[in-house]
C-alpha cells in the first residue's frame, strides 16, 4: 500500500523487528537495496540489485527464489583505525564462503565493514562456515 501511495518503483525494504511474544513494529522503509538482503547476490536466482534495476528500467522482474539455504553475517568494526583487512586466506577456507569487503578507508567501532556470505546444504552448515570466516577477519 506504501508503494503504491508514493507511485514507487524498485526495490522497497520493509525492516521488521519481532518484539516479546508475537507484537510486530516496521523499523526502517529503505527506498533501494538494502544490507539485510545482500544474500541475494549468491543466495538467489535474481538478486535484490537486478530486480531494482530491473523494475525501474520496466523489464520483467527476475525469480527471487532461494537457490540453496543461504547465510549472511555482517562484518562490523570493532575498533577505531585505518581499515586494512587480516585474515582472508583463513577465511576462506571454505570454498562456499563469500567475503565482500566494502573497501571504507577507516575502520570504526559499529561501522559495517562489509558481510559474508555462505550458501550450503543444510543452514546450520551455511551457518557453520559463516561464523568460522567471520572469526578470522580481522581489521
Amino acid at each position: 500500500k506504501i508503494a503504491h501511495a508514493l507511485d514507487y518503483v524498485g526495490v522497497l525494504c520493509v525492516e521488521l523487528f519481532v518484539l516479546d511474544g508475537d507484537k510486530l513494529i516496521a523499523n526502517e522503509l529503505a527506498p533501494r537495496p538494502h544490507n539485510s538482503g545482500h544474500y541475494t547476490i549468491e543466495g538467489c536466482v535474481t538478486s535484490q540489485y537486478e530486480n531494482h534495476i530491473r523494475a525501474i528500467l520496466g523489464l520483467p522482474l527476475g525469480s527471487t527464489e532461494l537457490i540453496r539455504p543461504t547465510v549472511m553475517k555482517n562484518i562490523i568494526g570493532n575498533v577505531n583505525k585505518k581499515a586494512e583487512v587480516h585474515g582472508l586466506e583463513e577465511a576462506y577456507k571454505y570454498p562456499e564462503v563469500k567475503i565482500h569487503i566494502y573497501g571504507k578507508e577507516e575502520c570504526r567501532v559499529g561501522r559495517k565493514m562489509g558481510h559474508i556470505t555462505v550458501t550450503d546444504k543444510t543452514i546450520e552448515d551455511a551457518l557453520f562456515k559463516a561464523r568460522y570466516a567471520h572469526s578470522k577477519i580481522k581489521f
